[in-house]
């Protein structure tokens, strides 16, 4: 049995050759025509010096093209590297150089930065550019992407591949610098690919099942939101792509246009990151479509899944007011442990701070020890995943020792993240350990407050942080955006919504106003930028409160 990305992707093909997989606002892309694009790319990229296991940088927002590209890399039986498009050239840089680059896929908006990195990093040898209507000059070093497909054969002539080909995705974590998490192909399609039925915990043995199902059946249309920096936006590409599905491809988020979207291709499930994305898609969904001033057509919409940041309990009811009977469901994971556990939310469910979810059987909560804590006993452990994990981070041992460890024989995968263990053995996750506060001996962890902090109305985002205090060590710090046609709560009323929700000890105790909370494009918290706040913003943007 091959367990190969690409593999994959040609059963699919080879099955719904005339079915529709990519398309955007202006074209679609047919199986059969994604077979011969990417089999062009593919050779181009082995023509041009990318060797079996090379890295390819994928630098675009989500495009066909970037699809395309994905795709072209596992035929080659290369490595993608995917490049946040929000960075500036130090960043470019670092990741050019830690990833050992040999070639580049970038939109022509970014050649500019690319043109002033390229210098200090000569193992990038070629460059292939995806038109997107801006003019930049690229002409010194790159090659325009339809140019280099009519280059390439676009025969399916690459030979056999291998399980052990590497997936490596860069993480985009919430401190300190990406690091490239290495995951075999057939780790990664065993946990977030499909090579698990994701409801009974079986294995799926015939490596054309998924592309049999979805030719037996009509095709799902997805439409992964966040850019495919993003772990999960990667995986829906993939599922879709095994099933024989249809992607739509949209290169910006805006509220007004996902509804957009899913009313003019008839989206069936929508992927989204927490409330960076559901906020802004509520108020377009309360305001309607500002062109017709009607609702907009929903009728095919049955799935909104979330996953990787923070879905607040308001929004998701505001979500199940809106839009009754569909399925919502929020998931957790991380790009160190992939899938672990899924919730799916209806009306009435309880509120538990962070995402409250049915661990799957390789997922377990585990003390510093590696013994599982004991449901119910309000031990608060580590999420920790056994089985199909990573090899490690890329060229980086130290932080590999730190993450993935053995107890009693068992290699784990512990990126960092808290969790406890209800006494109906679902787990509460409660926040990555880096980013907790410890106010008084008590910890802290910012998810649950900020969820609290987002049920006053006024509130459009919030990011939560520990600043220092004499008396607590750290107390707890707010930094809050306000909806735009809503006036400023005061410290009180935040509080007074904050108690409703966590006791006491957790409540904010400083508040800082902001214009706009800074995330990373796929909706992940910034809060190192959080913390400046605190220390920069003048005290007429300030609340404090220090009583307990």
């Amino acid at each position: 049995m091959a367990i190969n990305i690409a593999d994959f992707v040609e059963h699919s093909i080879d099955l719904n050759p005339e079915r529709i997989a990519l398309l955007d606002s202006t074209r679609e892309v047919t199986y059969a025509q994604l077979e011969e694009r990417t089999n062009r790319l593919a050779h181009y990229l082995l023509e041009h010096g990318v060797q079996p296991g090379d890295k390819v940088g994928i630098y675009s927002r989500n495009t066909i093209e970037a699809i395309e590209a994905m795709v072209a890399v596992f035929k080659a039986r290369a490595v993608m590297v995917n490049i946040n498009y929000r960075y500036v050239e130090n960043e470019l840089q670092y990741i050019f150089e830690n990833s050992d680059m040999a070639a580049l896929v970038v939109e022509r908006r970014y050649v500019d930065k690319v043109a002033n990195v390229l210098p200090n990093t000569p193992l990038v040898k070629s460059v292939i550019v995806v038109e997107d209507g801006t003019d930049l000059d690229y002409a010194e070093f790159g090659v325009e992407f339809e140019q280099a497909l009519s280059e390439g054969s676009p025969e399916r002539d690459f030979g056999e591949r291998s399980q052990d080909d590497i997936f490596m995705l860069y993480t985009g974590g919430t401190t300190g610098m990406p690091k490239g998490v290495m995951w075999r192909h057939e780790d990664w399609w065993r946990v977030l690919g499909g090579g698990v039925n994701f409801v009974t915990g079986e294995r799926v043995e015939d490596e054309w099942e998924m592309a049999k199902v979805g030719a037996a059946n009509p095709a799902m249309v997805r439409f992964p939101i966040p850019p495919m920096i993003h772990g999960g936006s990667q995986s829906a590409v993939f599922h879709s792509l095994f099933g024989g599905g249809t992607l739509v491809m949209h290169p910006e988020f805006d509220g007004h246009e996902v509804w957009q979207c899913i009313d003019k291709h008839k989206i069936n499930l929508i992927f989204i990151t927490g409330d960076a994305m559901a906020r802004p898609m509520l108020d377009a969904l309360v305001q309607g479509n500002p062109e017709t001033g009607e609702p907009y057509d929903l009728s095919s919409l049955y799935v909104i899944a979330s996953s990787a940041a923070l879905f607040s309990p308001v929004l998701k009811e505001q979500f199940l007011d809106l839009l009754p009977n569909r399925l919502l469901t929020d998931s957790i994971g991380s790009s160190e442990t992939g899938f672990g556990g899924l919730s799916v939310i209806a009306k009435g469910f309880e509120h538990s701070g962070g995402p409250r979810v049915k661990i799957d059987a390789a997922t377990v909560v585990i003390d510093d020890d590696g013994v599982p804590v004991v449901p119910g006993s309000g031990q608060v452990g580590l999420l920790a995943r056994h089985g199909h994990i990573p090899l490690g981070y890329y060229k980086d041992e130290v932080k590999t020792a730190e993450t993935f460890k053995t107890f009693g024989g068992v290699r784990y995968s512990i990126p960092g993240d808290f969790a406890r263990v209800e006494e109906d053995g679902t787990v509460t996750m409660l926040g990555r350990g880096s980013v907790s506060i410890n106010s008084g001996g008590e910890k802290i962890y910012p998810e649950e407050v900020e969820g609290a902090v987002k049920t006053h109305d006024a509130v459009f985002d919030a990011l939560v942080v520990g600043i220092p205090d004499e008396r607590w060590g750290q107390r707890v710090a707010a930094v809050i955006a306000v909806r735009p046609d809503a006036e400023r709560p005061s410290m009180d009323e935040i509080i007074e919504a904050c108690r409703k929700e966590i006791a006491g000890y957790k409540v904010p105790r400083s508040v800082w106003f902001v214009d706009e909370i800074k995330r990373n494009p796929a909706g992940k918290p910034n809060y190192q930028w959080a913390k400046e706040q605190t220390v920069q913003r003048e005290a007429d943007d300030h609340y404090s409160n220090g009583n307990s």
